[in-house]
């Protein structure tokens, strides 16, 4: 079953389309790196996931129960959703652990000040509990921030851009957090970040959107091999030595690029390549590993490509 799920999903601001078509799966118990540039409508799907805005169309399942605006199912549906989407909405001049309680006492949770204590300890901010949150650092917000989203105890959490203006070691303290929930309590999150090296580090899934679309959705092992080192081969009779080279070595793939470039991806051995081509007396005129990090290979997928390299 999908944590989450949407089906054609829209929506328009004055008569512009921000989501268009908008199919995404999520499935129960992954972290889902969610990527696309400023603009692409990240924050507007996450919204819609969390019901704080309505679809012009189309639909949204949490664990298989639409949550469309007109149906019943709908309270029961969020009511398995944490959230930090844009501002954490926290009070500045009020302690942690009362922004924990404010919120706690809304939602009608039993043991209140207990669950805010245990929260508190999660989220790593049990010694500034009673500190008030204007002092906090940045860190230390997105943390109380997180905190808030995890007092209904969710099964599913959505984070829109946590690691924001954060320093190296505060990062890292949220990225630990969001591992921990994941793997200890089972929570499904769905993290919408442009730190494309924190997500590579956590993400099991992805999902791509440009435009408002949804581009492409993929697994961490996916993004590994479409981002692994590939030989770039140049020689004399390019067309012909593709032939051969697909032939010869069905078990890797070889594709010819601009400017009659033979670009060769898989498990490959140059030097092995490179005796093969010689013994059929092909000239090579160059053979060189390329290198391709996550990030050129989330820019061409959000610029609205389907990179296969």
């Amino acid at each position: 079953m999908f944590a989450v799920e949407t089906r054609a999903l829209c929506k328009s601001y004055g008569g512009r389309l921000v989501v268009n078509d908008f199919n995404m799966h999520v499935a129960a118990g992954e972290i889902y790196g969610f990527v696309g540039k400023n603009g692409a409508g990240k924050s507007t799907v996450m919204k819609m996931i969390d019901s704080m805005v309505t679809p012009t169309s189309g639909e949204v399942l949490l664990y298989g129960d639409s949550i469309a605006h007109e149906t019943g199912t709908k309270i029961q549906a969020t009511r398995r959703v944490g959230s930090l989407i844009e501002d954490p909405g926290i009070y500045p001049n009020m302690s942690a652990l009362d922004n924990l309680m404010c919120k706690a006492l809304a939602l009608g949770i039993s043991d209140a000040k207990g669950r805010c204590v245990d929260i508190l300890r999660t989220v790593g901010l049990d010694v500034a509990a009673k500190t008030r949150v204007k002092k906090f650092s940045l860190g230390m917000k997105q943390r109380l921030g997180v905190g808030l989203a995890l007092l209904s105890s969710p099964d599913l959490l959505l984070l829109d851009e946590p690691f924001n203006g954060l320093d190296p070691e505060a990062t890292r303290d949220l990225r630990s957090l969001i591992e921990t929930m994941n793997r200890t309590k089972g929570v499904t999150v769905v993290i919408s970040s442009h730190v494309l090296d924190q997500l590579d580090r956590i993400a099991t899934s992805y999902g791509i959107i440009a435009s408002g679309h949804m581009v492409r959705e993929l697994s961490a092992a996916q993004v590994d091999e479409e981002c692994g080192d590939s030989l770039r081969i140049k020689v004399d009779s390019p067309e012909r030595a593709l032939v051969f080279l697909q032939e010869k070595l069905p078990d890797l793939v070889f594709v010819m690029e601009p400017g009659n470039i033979i670009r060769a991806k898989g498990e490959s051995d140059g030097e092995k390549l490179a005796r093969i081509l010689h013994e059929k007396d092909f000239v090579v005129l160059e053979l060189s590993v390329v290198k391709r990090d996550i990030e050129e290979y989330f820019v061409e997928l959000m610029e609205g490509g389907t990179s296969n390299v």
